[in-house]
């Protein structure tokens, strides 16, 4: 598995050691929509976006790279 790096929101994210990626869902207090990136060592990434199509877009850009790795 290589070691591809993907960018979101200002984060560079070593596809390699994503171990699970959330669905998208609404913020608390109508802060736009969210899903959240686990990594290895027990990080979190929670990135928010304030419409849904922007959101699930980076979501299905990070499955992508996920699967091309």
């Amino acid at each position: 598995m290589s070691n591809k790096i993907h960018e979101v929101q200002g984060y560079a994210v070593v596809v390699s050691k994503i171990v699970f990626l959330t669905r998208v869902f609404k913020a608390e207090n109508n802060e736009g929509f969210q899903f959240n990136i686990g990594l290895s060592g027990g990080a979190r990434i929670s990135p928010q976006f304030a419409a849904r199509h922007e959101a699930d877009l980076e979501r299905e850009m990070i499955l992508k790279a996920i699967r091309e790795s």
